[in-house]
């Protein structure tokens, strides 16, 4: 999903060698002799609030996916009991965590920060044990995901983010007067966060989803996902500590082991909740969709879930540095082992020999690696059944590809189709979640508009051209606009800048709310609603919308953006 620096200080692009096999340095990964339970403090219970959960239910266990080696750590699913007190804290946390202050929910958001890093040992070791994933990922992930907390604590604190307007009242306005109105954007409860199973940290526990809610001023109760349980309780542990530092309520925030059928369910349906973040699977987040719609009071569920990421290339581009643009796209798909929700897996290339020159130097390239260990047998399966699903279509060459012997291993698969079959045959599209792309050659512009305006909506859209490609064409860049949520030109989609503008999200399916983000500052408001008072007592408005300006923000009063009054 997304891609991180490895010296873990920068919120820019992550990128390692794409063409080697991953092989984690650390000794406790190559030899299975790993840390105990009582060094790393493991309970395997759920965190309610400030209290431990049950150990009642059947336990269960991670998975070490590069050796499919059983973990020895019991982990206990959510009890039914669990989830009602963890929402049920929630709620009443709400009452005074809502009320917070921008600078307290600021402490609140670094001191969770600080807690983290105080526990990057334990989890740099544990991290690669339950995902396969290398040290410099785990170190470069941990760094983004404390990077957006510190980012959404600047936001907080400086307060700008609410949104505060006034209009003056204008008793002596005829033929009705005017009241006074102001509004801003306020929590709107309690959020139930999924831990995404490709980020372990920067989409997990203390993530994206996690860091905008509680900047908000939402608690939040949060799903670990159940392939990498003891990373989750690492950093679970840790954002209990900051809350008890920070005197934050009880219930502020919990942490629920297990899978998301058993907890996750009946988690959403608990009226306490208003509303969902979700990292994964559309499968995943449809049926959690389904059951906030079902509920008295349905909410909304902000879901990240499929994308294909198309990636053009004009003509000039590709007579001009189609060598250059093969070896960066084995790189962004092979990055990560393709489990990046970010991952080229169409691209579209205009016809003729130099497109046929450009197929045999990317699967040379591709031919070259060697796929590597998937996050957990889950997704190397789905993977497998997908390749030979195209492997097998009429429509489709396979230029590259040998299924891995290895129950979570996954290697690199290239096909090759036409615009015309893909016209026909929508399924074409369909994602593949690895180590795969589909290239696909057009006979003219208009095909290729056509293509993409048949598109299911996407994250991104990416348009590599030459000077001799300008101007580029307008319906080309407007049908992109119409499917995805950032286009790019001449670089490649497997890099999520984490800044205030940056936009992740896009129309159905990419999100199941395509008006939204999950990355940048602009995520805070999937958790936010608009409140508007009028004529309130000076005493009943929160300080945002006080006389006077008290906190020094900027809000729009009478129409004109101002710090004044």
């Amino acid at each position: 999903m997304f891609d991180f620096n490895s010296d873990g200080t920068s919120l820019g692009a992550y990128s390692y060698e794409p063409h080697r096999e991953h092989r984690c340095r650390h000794p406790i990964l190559r030899t299975f002799k790993y840390t105990s339970r009582k060094d790393m403090d493991l309970t395997g219970t759920s965190l309610i609030g400030f209290s431990a959960g049950s150990n009642i239910s059947t336990p269960f266990h991670s998975l070490n996916p590069a050796t499919g080696v059983e973990l020895p750590e019991e982990f206990y699913p959510a009890s039914s009991d669990d989830i009602d007190r963890a929402a049920k804290l929630a709620k009443n946390a709400f009452r005074t965590y809502s009320k917070t202050s921008g600078a307290d929910r600021a402490r609140f958001l670094r001191t969770i920060a600080k807690e983290i890093e105080s526990a990057r040992a334990e989890i740099v070791i544990r991290m690669p044990l339950e995902t396969a994933l290398p040290e410099g990922r785990a170190n470069g992930e941990l760094g983004r995901t404390i990077g957006q907390l510190n980012m959404f604590a600047d936001l907080v604190e400086a307060g700008n983010w609410v949104d505060a307007r006034l209009d003056s009242a204008l008793p002596d306005r005829a033929p009705a007067p005017k009241p006074d109105i102001r509004s801003m954007q306020v929590p709107v409860g309690p959020v139930a966060v999924f831990g995404a199973s490709n980020f372990p940290l920067a989409f997990s526990v203390a993530g994206g989803d996690t860091a905008s809610a509680l900047a908000a001023g939402c608690p939040v109760v949060c799903v670990a996902h159940y392939a990498h349980p003891g990373v989750s309780e690492i950093v679970g542990k840790a954002v209990i500590r900051a809350a008890k530092a920070c005197n934050m309520p009880d219930g502020v925030f919990s942490l629920l082991q297990g899978t998301g059928q058993e907890v996750g369910v009946p988690l959403v349906s608990h009226p306490a909740i208003k509303a969902v973040g979700f990292t994964g699977s559309r499968f995943g987040g449809l049926a959690l969709a389904k059951v906030a719609a079902a509920r008295k009071e349905p909410i909304p569920v902000f879901a990240e879930m499929s994308s294909i990421n198309p990636v053009v290339v004009l003509p000039g581009a590709l007579a001009a540095r189609g060598s250059a643009i093969a070896g960066g796209l084995a790189g962004s798909v092979t990055m990560g082992v393709g489990q990046f929700c970010t991952n080229p897996g169409l691209v579209l290339l205009p016809e003729g020999a130099e497109a046929d020159t450009f197929m045999a130097s990317f699967a040379g390239q591709m031919d070259e690696t060697k796929g590597g260990t998937a996050l957990h047998a889950g997704i190397a399966s789905a993977y497998k059944a997908s390749t030979a699903s195209k492997r097998a279509h009429s429509s489709i060459s396979t230029l590259v590809g040998t299924d891995s012997e290895s129950p979570a291993g996954v290697a690199p698969y290239i096909f090759r189709t036409t615009a015309t079959s893909l016209l026909i045959d929508e399924s074409l599209t369909s994602e593949t979640f690895g180590p795969s792309t589909m290239l696909v050659t057009y006979a003219s512009n208009n095909e290729l508009i056509e293509v993409i305006e048949g598109l299911e909506g996407q994250l991104t859209g990416t348009i590599q051209y030459d000077p001799s490609d300008l101007p580029i064409s307008p319906d080309l860049i407007s049908a992109l606009q119409a499917r995805v949520g950032r286009i790019l030109l001449n670089g490649f989609p497997t890099g999520v800048e984490v800044c205030h503008s940056m936009v992740h999200g896009g129309p159905f399916p990419a999100t199941s709310d395509g008006r939204s983000t999950s990355v940048g500052t602009g995520a805070i408001y999937r958790f936010t609603r608009s409140l508007c008072f009028q004529d309130m007592v000076a005493g009943g408005l929160p300080a945002e919308l006080k006389d006077g300006n008290p906190l020094g923000i900027w809000r729009t009063v009478n129409g004109q953006l101002t710090k004044n009054n």
